[in-house]
């Protein structure tokens, strides 16, 4: 298993762990699965009424797809099949709030998960960044999310700065995608205090304030999503140079972090 889920009846809050430390919790074809199983349990789970979303360790929340996978594309310019696009809660019609608990690195895949939570907490070493453009990518995904979470110019910078730059958790919080920092120690008790308040408000009103919520950037999102398959397909460069180009990351200079 890639994934925990453990639950407390007695406050009514799920904690849900990407649980592949040593791969800097990345989402392979197994963890895309287990998520989205995850998300559907929770959805018939009475006595779950908030969840927390985290990573493994501290080093990182999680740092996207896996390198290692391979997803076979149709031969086509107009499409392309993308593992992650069933990962988040709201794409699994999960409407209980999910709180992201956000530890250490979160980039690229990441942000279908963030994208998909309703508020972030950030440990102050945490990072956030989008390496597509430095590998030869289209960020498409995960931009439209950024930009529905962040002032424009900021999500513009981080999409297409690539490695260059690292957003910090002050940062973050200063343009208002994290709502509250935490110490590293204090990140996933400040998560599990927010959401045991939610839990135990009336699950009725608060599921349906997270519903009215999301109806109103719905419309956009899922118009600006219709078109990352074709923008992925006809801008990524072919898989050989993408790796070509992430080997070389080694000799690449420290990111900024801003």
């Amino acid at each position: 298993m890639t994934l925990k889920v453990d639950r407390d009846k007695a406050t009514g809050v799920a904690v849900v762990t990407l649980d592949r430390e040593h791969r800097h919790n990345a989402v392979d074809l197994a963890t895309a699965a287990e998520l989205g199983e995850a998300w559907r349990e929770l959805r018939f789970a009475e006595e779950v009424r908030a969840v927390v979303l985290t990573g493994a360790g501290t080093a990182a929340f999680c740092t996207g797809i896996d390198r290692g996978v391979e997803v076979p594309q149709p031969a086509s310019p107009y499409s392309a099949d993308d593992p992650l696009i069933a990962i988040g809660p709201k794409a699994c019609d999960l409407w209980k709030p999910v709180i992201a608990a956000v530890n250490g690195m979160a980039c690229g895949g990441a942000f279908y998960l963030l994208g998909e939570s309703d508020f972030l907490i950030a440990s102050e070493t945490a990072t956030f960044f989008d390496p597509h453009t430095t590998y030869g990518m289209v960020s498409a995904y995960e931009a439209v999310y950024m930009a529905q979470r962040m002032p424009f110019g900021e999500a513009a910078r981080m999409s297409l700065m690539g490695t260059a730059e690292r957003l910090s958790a002050r940062r973050a919080y200063e343009i208002g995608l994290v709502s509250e920092l935490a110490g590293p120690q204090e990140l996933l008790p400040a998560a599990l205090r927010a959401a045991q308040t939610l839990a135990g408000l009336p699950t009725e009103a608060v599921q349906g304030t997270v519903r009215a919520l999301w109806s109103a950037k719905q419309a956009a999102l899922h118009q600006a999503l219709a078109q990352a398959p074709a923008l992925i397909a006809l801008g990524n460069l072919p898989p050989q140079r993408q790796a070509e180009l992430f080997a070389d990351r080694r000799t690449a200079p420290d990111p900024r972090v801003r």
